[in-house]
């Protein structure tokens, strides 16, 4: 008995890994790159963040953690907004978005 369990908990592991590894997986972001406290008062000191509007008009803003990548970045955009592409890792934070920025760079396309 305790192999079945065993076994059915193992098949379940492996059917919802798949899901798991997709979640983790790098995303490109293409907005418009503003600094959430100077342009949109959103921070208490300043931060990246990243504004989309999606297919439907909506507006999402993506908050990017602060690591090397971002911190380095933020003189381009603390000062206006920018259009910009960003890869990383999207996470859910309550109903914010927060991006794992491994890099960013201004969108010279036009």
């Amino acid at each position: 008995m305790k192999s079945i369990i065993t076994l059915l908990g193992i098949a379940a592991a492996l059917t919802f890994a798949p899901g798991l590894r997709a979640e983790e997986a790098e995303k490109e972001i293409k907005g418009e790159g503003l600094c959430l406290k100077c342009e949109l008062s959103k921070a208490d000191k300043c931060q990246n963040g990243i504004r989309v509007k999606e297919k439907d008009g909506k507006e999402v803003i993506y908050a990017l953690e602060q690591n090397e990548v971002s911190k380095a970045f933020h003189s381009k955009i603390c000062s206006g907004v920018k259009k910009v592409v960003a890869k990383g890792k999207v996470k859910k934070d309550g109903d914010k978005f927060i991006l794992v920025a491994s890099k960013i760079e201004l969108d010279e396309k036009k």
